[in-house]
């Protein structure tokens, strides 16, 4: 199993409708087994997935658990996660996730916690994709430690990218202390208005700074807005959408991601 994290340390970047559409399109259009993490404790992924009951069931109690070897984690996270649709599971949130966060801290080397407890399912899925939180707490940490790649949605903004350019230099300390093999899979412009020359002249900026910018741009949409208010990605909810044929055009590029890292 490949992990790759979307992360970012700017909220509003759609990186919860990019797990989210991006894990649909590869389980759809590519048959990939899928399996998406939802890593924040306000648990968006998860309502947007139509799941609302996670107490008990949630990442947090399989955080919790991983250190009673008594427990066959396998088993507890096969109980907890849901049927999103075919080849499609989702490893839900509960605000519980942040108490959990908080105990991890007392516990030896807590980033490489949830790395090991991935470790559990992989044989079940080719990729899993983990929603992280909006800040570098131990629960981002954790899922850039349990990743094999990272990618990072963010919008064409001066704001995003001084932010963006401040990820980049957590991802090399992570990479330096913790997880050697990280890599970026690529930065994906989100919520682009090509009738804004602003958009256009930081998306030109960002290519000229030679960041790994992908070719696949994600333009700002009211189908992506609506389609978790019908739990739902907006793959599912309008298939036939440019933003939904725009997330397709990513899931074959981790596709190929996928293949190559085999």
């Amino acid at each position: 199993m490949r992990t790759i994290a979307i992360a970012n340390l700017k909220g509003g970047t759609g990186k919860t409708a990019t797990c989210h559409a991006l894990g649909t399109a590869l389980a759809r259009e590519c048959g990939r087994y899928v399996l998406l993490v939802d890593c924040d404790p306000q648990g968006s992924l998860t309502a947007s997935c139509g799941i609302q009951t996670t107490a008990d069931k949630s990442l947090a109690a399989v955080l919790d658990r991983s250190f009673d070897r008594a427990i066959d984690l396998e088993l507890l996270m096969y109980h907890i996660m849901h049927r999103v649709s075919p080849g499609l599971d989702l490893l839900p949130a509960h605000l519980e996730l942040a108490r959990s966060e908080q105990r991890l801290v007392l516990r030896k080397q807590p980033e490489l916690i949830l790395r090991h407890a991935l470790a559990n399912v992989a044989f079940r899925y080719h990729v899993a994709l983990l929603d992280c939180p909006a800040e570098v707490g131990l629960l981002t940490t954790s899922a850039l430690a349990a990743a094999d790649a990272v990618l990072i949605p963010t919008v064409p903004n001066i704001v995003d990218l001084r932010a963006l350019r401040l990820f980049l230099d957590v991802l090399q300390d992570v990479k330096k202390r913790l997880n050697p093999r990280l890599e970026i899979l690529g930065v994906l412009i989100t919520f682009f208005d090509s009738r804004t020359a602003h958009h256009h002249r930081i998306a030109h900026a960002m290519r000229g700074l030679a960041l790994p910018v992908l070719d696949v741009m994600i333009k700002r949409s009211i189908a992506i807005a609506e389609a978790p208010n019908v739990s739902k990605s907006v793959v599912d909810y309008q298939p036939r959408h440019d933003q939904a044929e725009a997330y397709m055009q990513l899931a074959a590029v981790v596709d190929r991601w996928i293949s190559a890292h085999v």
